[in-house]
């Protein structure tokens, strides 16, 4: 019976039906939320992302796909939702200096180093920047990543192993030995 509920559900929620839309809502925001603070790694941008992400998930709502499970559908958007942010975080970063360059804190050696690791992660690519923190970070499963990237899984084997690459050589530009 639940499935036929779920069923129901979804119908109605392709059909336009906002109160399946906010039941929906209410059952996933909490994982998309999670989901997204891995990736984006900030509270308010991931607050952000799960307003677009259920935004953009209402707006296409006719794509929906209903032989794949509303929750990955989700994790899919959030993730190209999250992408688009840290893609702009970049190019902000390009153009502006951080008050943390400007303002110069006391620094012990294990922040110095903490921070200089947190500018190489920020310098990747984000597809590789997405794929490291989930994987690196969050040690989220391979097929997990694959899933919520729509990628399959030896493309994140390969992104994971590029990011790291990427990183060793950025750190021993730094001075710090991986």
């Amino acid at each position: 019976m639940p499935d036929e509920l779920e069923d129901d559900l979804l119908r109605r929620f392709v059909a336009g039906d906002r109160d399946a839309f906010e039941s929906l809502f209410r059952q996933f925001e909490r994982d998309v939320y999670l989901w997204s603070v891995r990736i984006v790694r900030d509270a308010s941008i991931a607050e952000d992302v799960v307003v677009e992400a259920f935004w953009r998930a209402y707006r296409g709502r006719a794509h929906f796909d209903s032989s794949r499970s509303f929750g990955a559908w989700m994790r899919r958007i959030a993730t190209n939702v999250a992408r688009d942010h840290l893609r702009a975080l970049r190019r902000r970063a390009r153009w502006s200096r951080s008050l943390d360059d400007e303002v110069a804190a006391p620094v012990t050696p294990d922040r110095e180093v903490g921070d200089l690791i947190s500018r190489a992660f920020r310098g990747l690519p984000p597809r590789l920047q997405m794929v490291a923190t989930l994987a690196l970070i969050e040690e989220r499963p391979y097929t997990e990543i694959a899933d919520a990237l729509d990628l399959p899984v030896g493309t994140v084997k390969s992104r994971v192993f590029r990011a790291i690459r990427v990183l060793r050589k950025e750190l021993a530009r730094l001075g710090i030995k991986p």
